[in-house]
């Protein structure tokens, strides 16, 4: 099983249930349109999507409806929190996914909005897309916790905080568990419920996605410092120009690949029960060490 190749069959299918999903939507101004096609449409990796689709075949042994609209859902989320993200009063940066960032492709304002308009719009597919009441109400939870503010938003404010100070272990762990880690743990929840786990199934791939997650953005820091901008698709060197908290930063480049792969092994140690079902979350790990962008 090629890793890359079951993560784009998995990109392709959440790409076309995103396009769908959009469509369906009439009222929509032609220029916030744009915007949100301009920024879905942007050739993104789709791991935390695809990691709800596996981690429900994990589970159930196929994809189902609700985790096809939970992974549209994660990917709006993740769309719009880029789009802040991005923005003058944030990061200012200019490039993401290859491509000019949103509020450079049109305007700052109009950015603002088709962050806002992605964030609510992953909610109402959660509560109109979603046939059983009660997985809808877990599904929506879940994803709100991940991206609220005690999960993403807490960990973007601990961020900008920190920058141009001297960082500490504890913080920066607080940093990366809140900013990228809980919306990996909020992905896997979700493709647990929409595949019906049990307890035990749910908090497994619970502590899997947190362990992937934080693996994931380390990999990231690594890449700032190590990755060329044309080939990471965004600027890089940021982090060090903005005196940002990250783990070259505290711990060294060496140090900060020990932990990530320590954390990577752990990640595959938990899937056990799983069997056969969960090969693809095994690789995936493993797939995030190397990765170039």
């Amino acid at each position: 099983m090629n890793f890359q190749r079951e993560l784009n069959k998995k990109a392709s299918f959440v790409n076309r249930t995103l396009k769908k999903l959009l469509a369906q939507h009439k009222g929509i101004d032609t220029d916030l349109r744009k915007a949100l096609r301009y920024t879905l449409e942007a050739p993104g990796k789709r791991i935390r999507s695809a990691l709800v689709l596996w981690c429900c075949e994990a589970v159930s042994g196929k994809v189902k409806k609700e985790a096809q609209i939970a992974a549209a859902a994660i990917e709006m989320v993740h769309t719009y929190s880029l789009i802040h993200d991005d923005l003058p009063a944030m990061d200012n940066d200019d490039f993401r996914r290859g491509l000019p960032t949103c509020h450079k492709a049109f305007d700052e304002a109009t950015a603002i909005l088709a962050g806002d308009a992605l964030l609510t719009l992953a909610f109402e597919i959660l509560a109109k897309e979603i046939d059983d009441p009660a997985v809808s109400v877990r599904l929506i939870r879940e994803l709100a916790q991940a991206a609220g503010p005690a999960g993403m938003v807490a960990g973007q404010m601990a961020d900008l905080k920190a920058e141009k100070t001297k960082g500490t272990e504890k913080l920066l762990k607080y940093i990366h568990t809140n900013k990228t880690a809980k919306m990996f743990r909020g992905a896997a929840a979700m493709g647990a419920i929409a595949g019906g786990a049990n307890k035990k199934q749910y908090e497994t791939l619970c502590d899997y996605g947190l362990k992937i997650g934080l693996g994931f953005q380390i990999a990231d820091d690594i890449l700032d410092v190590a990755g060329a901008s044309a080939h990471l698709g965004k600027t890089a060197g940021k982090d060090a120009e903005a005196a940002k908290c990250t783990y070259p930063s505290i711990f060294g480049l060496g140090k900060s690949k020990q932990i990530e792969g320590g954390l990577a092994n752990k990640a595959v140690a938990l899937l056990k029960s799983f069997g056969p079902k969960a090969d693809i979350l095994r690789q995936m790990p493993m797939a995030l060490l190397e990765r170039t962008r």
